[in-house]
């Protein structure tokens, strides 16, 4: 009966504890928990060939974000567009390059798709960006002169027109160079574009066209001689803009524009 009543005791007292805010148990005397640390169970040893545990993120710690194969993404878009429109919306949806959050407008192409040549240029320029069109300014001057003297251009019907692109859409910043990686993500959307037009010849103008297409550089060496890209006649030719700064190799240029008004009459 009396450990009874000791119970009910008990009860009383710790109530009144709860009620004083009292809501952990401690010991009756302090413990030193820097001495408890020592006395915690080592870790195990992990033993050869076996696979860690993994470890949780630590709180704030940022997400490891997985690289993205931008080359294959782009090459799976390119394949998908069944059109040049299809191909154009695939380009403007590829988030892989960064050339494309500092440019004015994505360009394209001009000319007529169902030319006999096909001009593929390097990048565009600031008066290029500013209205979305290949060659414009005093290169495209330039270009529509020298092919109007083969009798060709760009607002011409099937037969005598020209069709005009370039390796990268988006303007590089300061008319820099495309890098590597910058190139290598656009040449799938490229490859398909030259299967879509599917021209008898194609014109490489400048140094990053023949570096993209040929994986080469050096175009006073490199123009002037057929070869081939993506599976069709390609010629190297000097850029327009550096024939405006050079006119004295408007000469070599002439020679070659030749060659391509001879290359489609042997393909009429």
């Amino acid at each position: 009966m009396e450990s009874h009543m000791d119970f009910y005791a008990a009860k009383a007292a710790l109530d009144w504890l709860i009620e004083l805010g009292a809501d952990e148990a401690i010991c009756d005397a302090p413990v030193n928990r820097y001495e408890a640390v020592a006395t915690l169970p080592k870790p195990a040893v992990l033993q050869a060939g076996a696979e860690p545990a993994p470890k949780a993120a630590a709180a704030g710690a940022p997400i490891a974000v997985p690289d993205v194969d931008w080359v294959a993404v782009a090459a799976q878009a390119a394949a998908s567009a069944q059109d040049l429109d299809g191909l154009r919306a695939a380009m403007a949806a590829f988030e892989g390059c960064e050339l494309k959050r500092g440019a004015r407008n994505l360009v394209f192409a001009d000319g007529n798709p169902k030319a006999r040549v096909m001009v593929i240029g390097e990048a565009p320029g600031r008066e290029e960006d500013l209205e979305g069109k290949p060659f414009v300014g005093q290169a495209g001057h330039m270009l529509d002169k020298m092919f109007a003297a083969i009798g060709l251009g760009r607002s011409l019907e099937d037969a005598a027109s020209i069709y005009v692109t370039n390796v990268m859409p988006w303007r590089p910043p300061q008319n820099r160079e495309p890098k590597p990686q910058e190139i290598a993500m656009m040449l799938p959307f490229l490859k398909r574009h030259v299967e879509l037009v599917n021209p008898d010849v194609v014109v490489l103008m400048g140094n990053i066209s023949c570096q993209a297409v040929l994986g080469e550089k050096g175009i006073t060496r490199l123009r002037g001689a057929w070869t081939k890209a993506f599976d069709t006649p390609a010629l190297p030719m000097f850029h327009p803009a550096y024939l405006v700064r050079s006119p004295e190799f408007k000469r070599e240029a002439w020679h070659d524009l030749l060659m391509v008004q001879a290359k489609l009459r042997e393909t009429e």
